[in-house]
């Protein structure tokens, strides 16, 4: 069973329609014990880093990403829910930047891109050793965002350029990430989640 954490923060319903192709159960849900006991836990995210973060503490939802990390149970950070993953963040901060959950030491910041946001289609570059990108290596996923992490964090990373080159992807153990949204880039979005489904 797939669980997609609610903190308030997402495409909840267009998740768990995409997460539902793969076969398995999917469940939102903002139950501890659920979404530490699911095969999979989806982390979405849209909006701004700091609102994200907030929804997230107002369920313990550091605490059950954390627990699932130490227990070697899967964890999918999709847009912002890939950004707060990261140490810190610069969006809207007065002070310079917010906290993340640290799993991955680095920073979301502004990207330096003509256009922003960066929203549209866009290729990935991806590691050849990637499980997420199987057999997807040159299809084009949705990006939406104005931030991204630029620096290389985890085992595997996939890049893509906007004005600059970011992170569109991670995969490290029992967490990955994507900066686009999967369920939102047609077919080869649900490809993406049903090669992360087979690791779970």
């Amino acid at each position: 069973m797939i669980a997609i954490l609610d903190y308030g923060s997402g495409n909840l319903r267009s998740a768990e329609r995409a997460f539902a192709t793969s076969g398995l159960d999917v469940v939102v849900t903002s139950d501890r014990t659920v979404a530490l006991n699911a095969d999979g836990l989806v982390v979405p995210g849209v909006g701004a880093f700091a609102a994200c973060m907030n929804g997230l503490n107002a369920i313990e939802g550091q605490e059950i990403i954390r627990e699932r990390i130490s227990n070697e149970r899967p964890v999918l950070g999709i847009c912002i829910g890939m950004q707060i993953l990261f140490s810190r963040g610069t969006e809207h901060s007065e002070n310079g930047q917010h906290v993340g959950l640290g799993i991955w030491d680095g920073e979301v910041s502004l990207m330096q891109a003509p256009i922003l946001p960066h929203m549209g289609w866009n290729s990935v570059e991806s590691d050849a050793a990637s499980v997420l990108f199987q057999g997807i290596e040159k299809e084009s996923f949705y990006f939406v965002h104005s931030y991204a992490a630029k620096k290389a964090v985890g085992k595997l990373q996939s890049w893509t350029t906007h004005g600059e080159k970011f992170l569109s992807a991670v995969e490290d153990g029992y967490v990955s990430a994507t900066q686009f949204h999967p369920e939102k880039s047609g077919d080869a979005g649900l490809a993406l989640i049903k090669n992360w489904t087979k690791t779970l």
